[in-house]
Protein backbone atom coordinates (compact mmCIF):
# COMPACT_ATOMS: atom_id res chain seq x y z
CA UNK A 1 0.00 0.00 0.00
CA UNK A 2 2.74 2.44 0.94
CA UNK A 3 5.26 1.46 -1.71
CA UNK A 4 2.75 1.83 -4.54
CA UNK A 5 0.99 4.81 -2.96
CA UNK A 6 -2.43 3.16 -3.03
CA UNK A 7 -5.11 5.30 -1.46
CA UNK A 8 -7.83 2.68 -1.01
CA UNK A 9 -8.11 -0.93 0.11
CA UNK A 10 -11.21 -2.58 -1.34
CA UNK A 11 -12.73 -5.98 -0.59
CA UNK A 12 -15.67 -7.67 1.03
CA UNK A 13 -16.57 -9.37 4.27
CA UNK A 14 -18.63 -12.54 4.07
CA UNK A 15 -21.32 -13.38 6.59
CA UNK A 16 -22.58 -16.94 6.83
CA UNK A 17 -26.25 -17.52 6.16
CA UNK A 18 -26.88 -20.68 8.16
CA UNK A 19 -29.68 -18.77 9.91
CA UNK A 20 -31.34 -17.89 6.61
CA UNK A 21 -29.67 -14.48 6.39
CA UNK A 22 -31.22 -12.86 9.46
CA UNK A 23 -27.89 -12.03 11.12
CA UNK A 24 -26.51 -10.54 7.90
CA UNK A 25 -29.63 -8.41 7.44
CA UNK A 26 -29.64 -7.21 11.05
CA UNK A 27 -25.92 -6.49 10.86
CA UNK A 28 -26.28 -4.34 7.75
CA UNK A 29 -29.19 -2.35 9.18
CA UNK A 30 -27.36 -1.82 12.49
CA UNK A 31 -24.23 -0.53 10.74
CA UNK A 32 -25.91 1.95 8.35
CA UNK A 33 -25.78 5.01 10.61
CA UNK A 34 -22.13 4.75 11.63
CA UNK A 35 -20.31 2.88 8.87
CA UNK A 36 -22.03 3.42 5.52
CA UNK A 37 -19.78 5.01 2.89
CA UNK A 38 -20.55 8.43 1.45
CA UNK A 39 -22.82 8.29 -1.59
CA UNK A 40 -20.00 8.68 -4.13
CA UNK A 41 -18.47 5.38 -2.96
CA UNK A 42 -21.64 3.28 -2.94
CA UNK A 43 -22.05 0.14 -5.01
CA UNK A 44 -25.08 -2.01 -5.78
CA UNK A 45 -25.21 -5.82 -5.76
CA UNK A 46 -26.15 -7.90 -8.77
CA UNK A 47 -27.78 -10.43 -6.45
CA UNK A 48 -29.06 -8.39 -3.49
CA UNK A 49 -29.89 -10.07 -0.23
CA UNK A 50 -33.54 -9.15 0.50
CA UNK A 51 -32.47 -7.70 3.85
CA UNK A 52 -35.71 -5.75 4.36
CA UNK A 53 -37.60 -9.07 4.64
CA UNK A 54 -34.96 -10.68 6.87
CA UNK A 55 -34.50 -8.01 9.56
CA UNK A 56 -35.72 -9.20 12.94
CA UNK A 57 -34.44 -6.39 15.16
CA UNK A 58 -32.18 -8.72 17.12
CA UNK A 59 -28.64 -7.65 17.91
CA UNK A 60 -26.34 -8.95 15.19
CA UNK A 61 -23.18 -10.96 15.70
CA UNK A 62 -20.38 -9.12 13.89
CA UNK A 63 -17.80 -11.52 12.39
CA UNK A 64 -14.26 -10.84 13.66
CA UNK A 65 -12.91 -9.89 10.22
CA UNK A 66 -15.64 -7.31 9.67
CA UNK A 67 -15.20 -5.99 13.20
CA UNK A 68 -11.50 -5.48 12.48
CA UNK A 69 -12.15 -3.69 9.19
CA UNK A 70 -14.65 -1.34 10.83
CA UNK A 71 -12.31 -0.60 13.74
CA UNK A 72 -9.57 0.15 11.21
CA UNK A 73 -11.79 2.79 9.59
CA UNK A 74 -13.41 0.95 6.67
CA UNK A 75 -16.77 1.89 5.23
CA UNK A 76 -19.53 -0.45 4.10
CA UNK A 77 -20.14 0.55 0.49
CA UNK A 78 -23.60 -0.88 -0.04
CA UNK A 79 -26.21 -3.50 0.64
CA UNK A 80 -25.17 -7.11 1.15
CA UNK A 81 -24.98 -9.30 -1.93
CA UNK A 82 -26.06 -12.92 -1.78
CA UNK A 83 -23.49 -15.46 -2.95
CA UNK A 84 -25.47 -18.66 -3.61
CA UNK A 85 -22.33 -20.72 -4.29
CA UNK A 86 -21.01 -20.16 -0.78
CA UNK A 87 -24.35 -19.30 0.88
CA UNK A 88 -22.99 -16.05 2.26
CA UNK A 89 -23.99 -12.42 2.36
CA UNK A 90 -21.06 -10.31 1.18
CA UNK A 91 -20.65 -6.72 2.35
CA UNK A 92 -18.54 -4.53 0.06
CA UNK A 93 -15.90 -2.63 2.02
CA UNK A 94 -13.51 0.20 1.31
CA UNK A 95 -10.78 1.51 3.56
CA UNK A 96 -9.39 4.89 2.52
CA UNK A 97 -5.81 4.95 3.75
CA UNK A 98 -6.34 8.42 5.20
CA UNK A 99 -9.04 6.92 7.48
CA UNK A 100 -6.82 4.12 8.78
CA UNK A 101 -6.90 4.32 12.57
CA UNK A 102 -3.58 5.20 14.20
CA UNK A 103 -3.60 1.91 16.12
CA UNK A 104 -3.89 -0.14 12.93
CA UNK A 105 -1.44 2.08 11.07
CA UNK A 106 1.16 1.52 13.79
CA UNK A 107 0.66 -2.24 13.58
CA UNK A 108 0.45 -2.73 9.81
CA UNK A 109 2.44 0.16 8.36
CA UNK A 110 5.63 -0.18 10.34
CA UNK A 111 7.70 0.89 7.33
Amino acid sequence: MLRNEYRYLIGCASIGMADGGHNAANLFVQQIDNNLAPLEYRVFPRHPLPFERLVTGHAADVPPLLKGYLRAGAWICGEPAWDPDFNTADLPLMLPMDRLSPRYAKHFLKA
